[in-house]
């Protein structure tokens, strides 16, 4: 079981946004591209599938990849704010999204759903 970390609240700013909850669904790795464009790295990434952090707020959940972040965070604050049904359609649950990372050689994919309290 993986545990649950909090986006840091920024006072009174969290208090009228939803909470939006982002899951680890998949982690994939393409060993060819790795072999054939990237230089090697010692390490690339912490997050493992199934891990889940919870935004309160907007900011970058703590142990959260910063350039990953980059690519879900506006998607977090649309829904945060009570967005939805991104792209006419394009979800089942109107109040999620499915991102993944920019990272082209281990891209990983993001559930993010609003929380409804």
């Amino acid at each position: 079981m993986h545990s649950i970390r909090a986006c840091s609240e920024y006072k009174g700013v969290a208090e009228f946004m939803k909470k939006v909850r982002i899951t680890v669904m998949r982690k994939v790795r393409h060993n060819d591209l790795i072999a054939e464009y990237e230089n090697p790295i010692e390490h690339a990434c912490d997050i493992e599938e199934g891990q889940v952090f919870i935004c309160d707020g907007w900011a970058k959940p703590e142990g959260f990849c910063d350039s990953a972040w980059e690519t879900v965070s506006p998607f977090v604050m649309t829904l945060a704010h009570g967005g939805e049904d991104f792209y006419d359609g394009w979800m089942k649950n109107k109040k999620s999204a499915m991102i993944s990372c920019n990272d082209g050689f281990r891209p990983v994919s993001f559930l993010l759903e609003t929380i409804e309290e």
